[in-house]
C-alpha cells in the first residue's frame, strides 16, 4: 500500500509542476470546493478544528485567485469577479467565527458556480 500511495503523490506533484495556468487554476476551484464542503461536513459534525483549517484553506484559494487576477486587462468583469472573490470570503469568515453550516449551504453552490463557469470557459479556450 505504501508504494501506491508513494505512486500517487509523485503523480499528483508532477501534475502540478507541469500543468498550464489554466489547469491550474481549475485545480484551485476544484480545491475549493472540496475544502468548503470539508469544512461543511465539520461543521455538521461539531469537529470546530477540522472545519478552521477547510475554511481557511479555501479562503486561501481565493486570496489567490484575487491576486492573480488582472483587473487592468479585465476590466469590469474582472471588476465584478473580484468582488464575488471578496463576498466568498466574507462569507467564509463569517462561517468560521459563527460556526454556522447555513451560511456555508448558501456559499457552496456560488463556489461551485465559479467552478462550472471556469471549466466552460477552459473548454470553449480549447475549442476555439
Amino acid at each position: 500500500m505504501y508504494g501506491a500511495a508513494k505512486g500517487y503523490n509523485a503523480y499528483q506533484k508532477n501534475s502540478v509542476n507541469f500543468a498550464s495556468k489554466e489547469q491550474l487554476l481549475l485545480m484551485l476551484v476544484e480545491g475549493a470546493v472540496k475544502f468548503s464542503k470539508i469544512a461543511k461536513n465539520a461543521l455538521e459534525e461539531k469537529d470546530n478544528k477540522k472545519a478552521h483549517e477547510n475554511l481557511v484553506k479555501t479562503q486561501n484559494i481565493f486570496y489567490e485567485l484575487m491576486v492573480t487576477l488582472d483587473v487592468n486587462k479585465g476590466g469590469e468583469w474582472a471588476e465584478n469577479l473580484m468582488r464575488i472573490y471578496d463576498f466568498i470570503i466574507s462569507q467564509l469568515v463569517q462561517a468560521n467565527v459563527k460556526k454556522d453550516v447555513k451560511i456555508l449551504n448558501e456559499t457552496i453552490p456560488l463556489i461551485e458556480d465559479i467552478r462550472d463557469t471556469w471549466n466552460e470557459a477552459y473548454k470553449k479556450s480549447k475549442i476555439e
